[in-house]
């Protein structure tokens, strides 16, 4: 294996990490309402953003990265609570169109609060790189690939193993019978959606020392995120992270070898041959729902 393709190999998994994580929150809220939540782009910015701003206060980092996360999730909390609960029972394009203003507000409020500019966050660990096989690994992809695999088993440990995350998993299977069986449907949307901001906070604050942060990145991330989710089968977890790092990959490989001007297509070509080809996507069920 040769250097250049490592270190092309190195970045794409870095990114595709980032991306499988927001692809996560994705499938957590279409599991539990069948809802494609576009303000999740800007969770992964509010994460980004409070930490470099309470980190500018001259908090810890770790206690910055504690209180961004939990400011995320209480967004996220107040996104179902103050705009999908009151529309409960509308058509899901409706549910959609709430979640794109909500994304909007949301993004809006963080430039008003914070500025246009672009802000960088120091490394958790320096940034001094190690060189394996000839490649330049930053400590902070290694912190982007161990949070993300991190995150990955504490949530397949929650979903498999507490009673909370099988009523998760029952009322994505069958949302009639899990309420007959006495799960309450509203408190598991509102976990989803504190869950999904949780993660989109988590790859924010873990990608913004590599790429700087601003108010208007999450949209690209998002869709991102929401490429992963598709290509990874939408409402699949597991599928959403491996669609994630294939993406990443591809990108890494298409702005090594052919030109970095391609990169951000790569995407979208993917997420049309999948529409096109594997409709419920590389690890989904053909039973999946469209939206």
């Amino acid at each position: 294996m040769s250097a250049e393709f490592l270190q092309f190999l190195i970045s794409g998994v870095t990114v595709g990490a980032t991306y499988g994580l927001v692809g996560l929150g994705f499938a957590l809220i279409y599991n539990a309402s069948h809802v494609i939540n576009f303000a999740q782009g800007e969770f992964v910015m509010l994460g980004g953003m409070a930490t470099v701003f309470l980190l500018g206060f001259g908090l810890p980092l770790p206690l910055a990265i504690a209180l961004a996360v939990a400011m995320t999730v209480l967004a996220g909390l107040a996104l179902e609570r103050f705009a999908i609960e009151p529309a409960k029972g509308a058509s899901t394009v409706t549910l959609i169109i709430i979640t794109i203003g909500a994304s909007i507000f949301l993004r809006g409020g963080a430039q008003v609060a914070w500025g246009r500019n672009f802000h960088s966050m120091p490394a958790f660990s320096g940034n001094d790189p190690i060189v394996v096989g000839g490649a330049a690994i930053l400590p902070q992809s290694l912190w982007v690939m161990g949070g993300t695999a991190l995150v990955v088993v504490a949530l397949r440990w929650f979903f498999n193993r507490t009673r909370t995350g099988k009523a998760m998993v029952a009322s994505a299977h069958n949302p009639l019978a899990a309420q007959l069986a006495g799960i309450n449907g509203r408190f598991i949307l509102l976990l989803s959606f504190g869950l999904s901001a949780m993660l989109g906070s988590i790859a924010g604050i873990l990608i913004a020392p590599i790429s700087l942060t601003y108010p208007g990145v999450g949209i690209m991330l998002g869709l991102k995120g929401f490429c992963a989710a598709i290509l990874g089968g939408l409402g699949n977890p597991m599928g959403a992270v491996l669609g994630g790092l294939i993406l990443g990959i591809s990108e890494a490989m298409t702005a090594g070898y052919i030109s970095s001007a391609y990169k951000d297509a790569v995407a979208f070509v993917i997420i049309l041959a999948v529409l096109f080809f594997l409709p419920s996507g590389l690890f989904g069920t053909r039973g999946t729902e469209r939206v």
